[in-house]
């Protein structure tokens, strides 16, 4: 790799003192580095740095998407399963990028379509959830358009494997090996002896109706796509969601597998 784009989460990194620092490593090994400033980003980038946590690493790949450039992260966050580097080693492993000693994952990902035809993708989850009050909201889970099941719940998590160790874990759905092509449903605080995930076909078509407690109620929810880009949905609205036709590129240095890395991140939580 030659040229380096760094996106930085300012509130990891307040005074920028690792991007500075990274930066001055990179252009010292005769490469170029650019920082993350709002402007386009250069046509010829090899590869991106998130500094921060997993959810930096998120949205640098969601900005990296159409761009078609990798992305690894370098972590200042606390567990970091998706970002690989830790701050102690950023400087061997940004010789390993340099030297292309790295290998390319390319992770799915899931696409929503609301029904005023906007869509958004997610790398980690599709979550649609109540809005404002604490009451439970209905909501109709359709498959290839075949009724699933209805469930009174704070929400729904639709996952992807990568995201399935974040909220989706929180609320007691299954891991999965980051790299599988599938889909998981989770209910969130589901009011039902029935609150077990689903792992649907990464083929399936996942569809998301607001129902209606009562007669003549209406209800809104929220519909976030990896805890941003939220929107608002009412009653009788579906979002539709499968699996998208892009996926995120996620550079990896290290061999040590993911359930090595499982093991170490789960160690003592």
């Amino acid at each position: 790799m030659d040229k380096f784009y760094v996106i930085t989460n300012d509130s990891k990194d307040e005074d920028h003192e690792i991007t500075r620092s990274i930066k001055s490593y990179i252009e010292g090994k005769g490469k170029m580095c650019i920082l993350s400033d709002g402007s386009p980003v250069p046509a010829d980038t090899d590869g991106a740095l998130a500094i921060g946590g997993d959810g930096t690493l998120i949205q640098a790949a969601r900005e990296m998407l159409h761009h078609n450039i990798p992305v690894i992260g370098i972590n200042m966050g606390t567990l970091g399963y998706l970002t690989e580097i830790e701050v102690q080693n950023v400087y061997s492993a940004i010789d390993s990028l340099i030297a292309d000693e790295h290998m390319v994952e390319e992770r799915m990902l899931l696409r929503g379509e609301l029904p005023n035809g906007v869509s958004d993708v997610a790398l980690n989850d599709i979550i649609v959830t109540r809005y404002g009050s604490l009451h439970l909201i209905r909501l109709n889970v359709y498959v290839n358009g075949e009724l699933l099941n209805s469930y009174q719940a704070d929400g729904m998590i639709i996952s992807t494997p990568t995201g399935s160790t974040a909220y989706n874990l929180s609320a007691g759905g299954p891991i999965v090996e980051p790299t599988a092509s599938l889909i998981v449903l989770t209910p969130i605080c589901s009011h039902a002896l029935n609150t077990s995930s689903i792992v649907l076909s990464v083929e399936d078509e996942i569809g998301i109706e607001i129902g209606s407690r009562r007669e003549d109620c209406e209800e809104e929810a929220v519909v976030a796509f990896d805890g941003t880009d939220i929107s608002r949905i009412h009653t009788g609205e579906r979002i539709i969601i499968k699996k998208a036709d892009e996926t995120t590129k996620l550079m990896k240095i290290s061999r040590i597998s993911f359930l090595e890395t499982l093991r170490r991140k789960m160690k003592g939580n």
